[in-house]
């Protein structure tokens, strides 16, 4: 079992930041891509950014210049920096970590920006 536990959601201002933490734990081996998606209500889930264990980074181009992925591979976590955060940005977020061919899903965390 794969156990993914989110935090560092809220509610902040326009402008201000936000981290999410990503920590995986349970029977898991090297971790290919770590990511972050983010859903809106009555939107589809997208993604927001994701890392590979290779070091390459991808950003949706709505976050790029502002969000920050990174991960640390030895406490199997990921973590997304937001900063410059806009009322757009409000939805759930959730983590996703990707190995042996299957996804695995954090819960979800909320992030509120207030205009």
């Amino acid at each position: 079992q794969v156990q993914l536990v989110e935090s560092g959601g809220g509610l902040v201002q326009a402008g201000g930041s936000l981290r999410l933490s990503c920590a995986a734990s349970g029977s898991i081996f090297s971790i290919n891509v770590m990511g972050w998606y983010r859903q809106a209500p009555g939107k589809q889930r997208d993604l927001v950014a994701e890392s590979t264990n290779g070091g390459r980074t991808n950003y949706a181009d709505s976050v790029k210049g502002r969000f920050t992925i990174s991960r640390d591979n030895a406490k199997n976590t990921v973590y997304l920096q937001m900063n410059s955060l806009k009322p757009e940005d409000t939805a759930i977020y959730y983590c996703k970590i990707s190995f042996l061919l299957d996804d695995y899903w954090g819960q979800g965390t909320q992030v509120t920006v207030s205009s």
